[in-house]
């Protein structure tokens, strides 16, 4: 394996002809199903660089990117209040997933959080300028196609936690 080139949260390697990028440090990420006791789903929306556009996500981040050593169920929890503004009174670990195994080693943690509380208004850092969106879980489909049709993108981790609601 050969190290091709190396940013601050991102390295691209080359073994033999393949190509993929990894994260530094050997971060991993955590993603949140957060549900509500009413049967929503807790979005977010956020510009995405990659794709000049807005992205429809389940609220994530990155495990330990500003607290060396925060595991991953804090880092799941801290993500969810700080985009969201939600907490949770009940955590389940569904397991470890490869977001782009063909291109990237990178995986991450998702969980399902319910008993939520809205304890604040979300919206993460101030260069994510990251949007909440609230939504019943049995008008997702018709939502998520109006979101496309307005030009977002939608993420797969979507999908993935939709089975497991």
């Amino acid at each position: 394996m050969t190290l091709q080139w190396r940013g601050k949260f991102l390295e691209v390697h080359r073994e033999g002809t393949w190509e993929y990028a990894a994260r530094t440090r050997s971060i991993g990420a955590a993603v949140i199903l957060a549900v509500t006791d009413a049967r929503e789903i807790v979005l977010v929306e956020q510009f995405r660089v990659p794709f000049g556009r807005p992205c429809i996500e389940l609220p994530a981040g990155l495990v330990g990117d500003e607290v060396a050593g925060e595991g991953e169920a804090a880092s799941a929890a801290r993500e969810l209040h700080e985009e969201t503004g939600f907490e949770a009174a009940h955590w389940e670990d569904l397991g470890e997933f490869a977001t782009s195994p063909g291109m990237s080693s990178e995986s991450f943690r998702l969980f399902r959080a319910t008993g939520l509380t809205r304890t604040g208004t979300g919206g993460g850092t101030p260069e994510e300028a990251i949007s909440v969106h609230v939504v019943a879980l049995s008008d997702l489909p018709d939502w998520l196609a109006a979101q496309r049709q307005r030009g977002c993108v939608i993420d797969c981790r979507l999908v993935v936690g939709l089975g497991l609601v």
